[in-house]
């Protein structure tokens, strides 16, 4: 087999990172190196040509995930020509769905990577992306009425409650209720 040119090397990376960033939001970051390049249609040796460790991988990951995140809400932001308030409706009514309760690999990696992170040594730089992430999310989130990491808090802890009961009735009332709480019912 041929040597890969280095164009189709930075695919293969940017493969891989967008792969596990969705993985890792669906299943946790105990996704096997092996599963993780079959889904992304390369070889388990492939890996190691690309990054140094796992968790190397999941430190570019989470980044990935968060920068996804913040690209969200600033199309948002756009899309409503700067009205803030606007834009923060948008996002808590997409938060609060039940296609983002279904869908985590696509999802708010803060719901979704939460656990995986908490468990991570405080040295890593998945802990830090994670936490910085985390304060620019409230940031976007916060109004003149209610502070940023309360709302945050409250769209993270609905979603995963919803995913944990979604099986029951309990699930879309959790959503409905914390959308309720964070629009004034609007």
């Amino acid at each position: 087999m041929g040597r890969v040119s280095q164009a189709q090397a930075v695919e293969n990376r940017r493969r891989v990172v967008d792969t596990a960033s969705r993985l890792f939001r669906e299943q946790g970051t105990q996704v096997s190196v092996a599963d993780l390049m079959k889904a992304a249609g390369l070889t388990h040796g492939a890996f190691y040509k690309q990054f140094a460790s796992k968790e190397a991988l999941v430190d570019e990951a989470t980044a990935h995930a968060f920068a996804e995140l913040t690209q969200r809400y600033n199309a948002g932001l756009e899309r409503y020509d700067g009205q803030r308030g606007a834009a923060q409706q948008a996002l808590i009514d997409t938060y609060l769905s039940v296609e983002h309760r279904d869908g985590p690999g696509d999802g708010c990696p803060v719901a979704a990577l939460a656990t995986d992170i908490a468990r991570e040594g405080g040295g890593r730089e998945a802990r830090r992306v994670y936490a910085e992430g985390v304060a620019d999310f409230a940031a976007f989130l916060a109004t003149d009425d209610q502070d940023g990491i309360v709302r945050l808090c409250t769209l993270f802890g609905a979603l995963i409650l919803s995913r944990a009961t979604k099986d029951s009735p309990l699930s879309g009332e959790i959503l409905d209720a914390a959308h309720e709480a964070l629009t004034d019912g609007s």
